[in-house]
């Protein structure tokens, strides 16, 4: 009988002898020196007892005779032998014959570590010896044996010293193969999903730790692994409007599909890739020694088209889509928590470009979106700090390019990323809600710094101050409450302040942002429609709004920035300019055109009856020093 082991054996138990009245003794060959009559005879089996120096039939203190114990070892039902310091089978009884596949007498003058596989590893092999010489307590360990007939069992192999003066050690083995298989069965359900059959979560992660460890990679294959991260767009209505009975059946007639591309993918590859349900309706594709981005986009490719065809589930024909995240990387110095952390914002990213298509990890959107986090995270403090500044930029009457008024465009003053423009933080100040913390400091420090303006310049015509004004802080604060607290506090009449809302937040207002907007045009306050013609624009229902400036966007004033007098524009855009100016000032409203930055720009507005303007050929965002300045001057382009 020949035995093999299964992976690295398990450390040597180390157990302190056991203290027994009676003690199995060794055959002649181990005791040099023994009394006459001592000896076995040729041809029977060895006699354990003889060495210890009892006749056969003497009596020991409990009433058993040794041939007692030596029919007690014989008919046994553990298997077990004596083995003697060199390592040889001394005698064995018949369940260790019956277990190897022969007779108890075959085994006598064996090698002990041969029949039980004890040399496979040199942890082991060591151990054994050690106990072989007395050095070590005991030894148990676990193997995998091949019985002469093919079958394979398992095995729990224990090697303890018997007494000193029997100059030996018993070996016992077990069958534990019933209990290996059933834990087999255990693990094989704690570790699968029982809806799908996949890998589950556990096994998933366990592969993939497994993968990244150095020694998956060092020894040969690609050192690569790639992850297709897969989530069922639209998977909750099915389970909301057909029954979960009906979803767990499109989960696993999903499974089926995914099984199918793994296997396509692996044809003629060293491996093929680990498909694993994570939970729901979110699946992952495991590619190890993966070949780079083009074997990944291939498999996600595979998988989009087989998800394409429409499932036919006992009479219920089903359609679905599926967003995956794909990433694909070097194992080495690759985590798994930082792999799927990759994955799940790629698979994000899946969804928000669109749903049913695959989106690569791309380090530079990372990028953008952790420094995204890191500047939600510290935004509410940043008011506190102090760390956001306001620029102005002037608003210039287009007849004589006098200042009107100024917008007030607040800056951060970021201490990592430097000066950033509301571009890249009011959006998040919006969704965390701290723009109504936000927005009330910029109400209050422009409203303060136009009424000093008004102070230092008395002979100059006082110019308004244009503050941009967030739905969320008209639904989240009393607006109309703190302009009053604030134009009361800084001593600015009404008049000089003017609020701008988005097209898309004005149009079709009702309930409280509507009677906020109206509470502050009766208060005095101009109210400005920002980006006019991007949004909604329903011009009925701006007829209606208390709404007192159009601001029109700089995508239609850049059809006016031809220099070249032999250019021709498009005359759609100065048509469509016009017709909005005209209908703007029948209804009472001024227009202020955004981003004028030449002066044929501003003299063909001027000509269709534009009355401010806004751009750089006036001026850029400046500090409130600067706004001085241009106070002084008959035109903002003298400045």
């Amino acid at each position: 009988m020949s035995g093999t082991s299964e992976g690295p054996a398990p450390a040597a138990d180390l157990v302190r002898p056991a203290v027994t009245e009676r003690h199995i003794g060794t055959s002649p060959r181990m005791s040099a020196g023994a009394p006459p009559g001592a000896s076995v005879s040729p041809g029977s089996p060895p006699d354990p007892y003889a060495s210890a120096g009892t006749p056969p039939d003497t009596p020991v203190p409990d009433g058993t005779s040794p041939r007692g114990f030596q029919a007690a070892f014989a008919t046994a039902p553990l298997a077990m032998a004596v083995v003697d310091r060199d390592g040889l089978v001394v005698t064995a009884n018949e369940s260790l014959g019956t277990l190897l596949g022969g007779g108890a007498d075959t085994l006598t003058g064996r090698i002990a570590a041969d029949l039980v596989d004890l040399a496979s590893d040199a942890r082991t092999w060591h151990s054994y010896r050690e106990v072989l010489r007395g050095r070590q307590a005991r030894l148990r360990c676990t193997r995998r044996l091949k019985h002469p007939d093919g079958h394979s069992l398992w095995v729990q192999v224990t090697v303890a010293p018997l007494p000193p003066q029997e100059q030996a050690v018993l070996l016992s083995v077990a069958d534990i193969s019933a209990r290996r298989e059933l834990q087999a069965r255990l693990r094989h359900l704690q570790m699968h999903d029982p809806v799908t059959r996949l890998p589950n979560r556990t096994l998933f992660f366990e592969r993939l730790s497994a993968a990244l460890e150095a020694e998956a990679y060092e020894e040969g294959g690609t050192g690569r692994v790639g992850l297709c991260y897969l989530d069922l767009d639209g998977f909750k209505a099915v389970n909301d409007t057909l029954g979960h009975r009906v979803g767990d059946r499109l989960l696993a007639a999903v499974a089926e599909r995914l099984t199918r591309c793994a296997d396509e993918a692996g044809y003629a590859r060293a491996a093929t890739p680990l498909v694993a349900r994570l939970g729901g309706d979110e699946f992952a594709l495991l590619v190890e020694d993966s070949t780079g981005t083009d074997q990944l986009a291939d498999l996600a490719e595979s998988v989009l088209k087989a998800l394409q065809a429409p499932f036919d589930l006992s009479g219920q024909r089903l359609s679905l889509s599926a967003s995956i995240g794909v990433v694909e990387r070097r194992a080495a110095g690759t985590s798994a928590t930082g792999l799927m952390q990759a994955a799940d914002t790629t698979l994000y990213w899946a969804k928000a470009d669109g749903k049913g298509r695959w989106t690569l990890f791309d380090p530079e959107r990372n990028a953008h979106r952790m420094t995204r986090q890191a500047l939600s995270s510290t935004l509410r403090a940043a008011v506190e700090r102090g760390e956001f500044a306001l620029e102005y930029q002037p608003l210039v009457g287009m007849e004589d390019g006098g200042v009107r008024g100024v917008e007030a465009l607040v800056r951060w003053n970021h201490p990592q990323f430097g000066t950033l423009t509301p571009n890249r933080f009011i959006g998040l100040a919006e969704e965390d809600g701290s723009i109504v913390q936000l927005g009330r400091w910029v109400l209050a420090t422009a409203c303060r710094q136009a009424r000093r303006w008004q102070l230092d310049h008395p002979d100059a015509p006082p110019i308004f101050v244009s503050v941009n004004v967030a739905v969320r802080q008209v639904w989240d604060s009393d607006l109309v409450a703190d302009v009053a607290d604030i134009l009361a506090e800084t001593g600015l009449a009404p008049h000089l302040l003017q609020l701008e809302l988005t097209e898309s937040a004005v149009m079709g207002s009702a309930g409280r942002p509507l009677q906020a907007l109206q509470a502050l045009s009766d208060m005095g306050v101009r109210i400005a429609i920002d980006d006019f013609g991007t949004g909604y624009s329903n011009l009925a229902y701006l007829s209606r709004l208390p709404v007192s400036v159009l601001k029109l966007d700089g995508s239609f004033v850049r059809g006016f920035q031809y220099e070249d007098a032999g250019a021709h524009p498009n005359p759609a855009d100065e048509v469509i300019v016009e017709a909005l100016i005209q209908l703007a000032h029948r209804l009472g409203l001024t227009v202020t055109a955004e981003c004028v930055e030449t002066a044929s720009q501003a003299s063909r507005l001027r000509g269709i009856g534009c009355d401010t303007g806004q751009g750089w050929l006036y001026s850029r965002p400046v500090a409130p020093d600067r706004i001085s300045a241009l106070l002084t001057a008959t035109d903002c382009r003298q400045a």
